[in-house]
């Protein structure tokens, strides 16, 4: 599987932002789709993921109700809208692909088995 991600820049606090990342290579029917982030310094995070109906979402506790996340099975793609943007928000995005199916979004980086190659999102304060 290869995860292309993009729509990431540079944007003043308080503005918004939507990333975008495509899949390809082979199916990913079933599987759980994330957004995680990675500042300098600091660990890499879960930030967002999505089950494969969409029914199923979970955020971490801050961007709760600022950031979105969606996904077109049709289009291989999962989408990650930012909204309210602060300059904590500021680090390398990632998407990813579980390696397995799971019955519930997993928030541990260890559960993706495939990544994208991330994207800056900048916040100015």
């Amino acid at each position: 599987v290869q995860l292309q991600a993009s729509g990431g820049g540079l944007v003043q606090a308080g503005g918004s932002l939507r990333l975008s990342c495509a899949a390809s290579g082979r199916t990913l029917i079933n599987r759980v789709m994330g957004w995680f982030r990675q500042a300098p310094g600091k660990e890499r995070e879960f930030v967002a993921g999505i089950s494969w109906s969409g029914d199923s979402t979970s955020y971490t506790d801050s961007v709760k109700g600022r950031f979105t996340i969606s996904r077109a099975n049709a289009k291989n793609t999962v989408y990650l809208q930012m909204n309210s943007l602060k300059p904590d928000d500021t680090a390398v995005y990632y998407c990813a692909v579980a390696g397995a199916i799971y019955a519930f979004v997993p928030i541990m980086t260890e559960r993706y088995r495939y990544w994208g190659q991330g994207t800056q999102v900048t916040v100015s304060s």
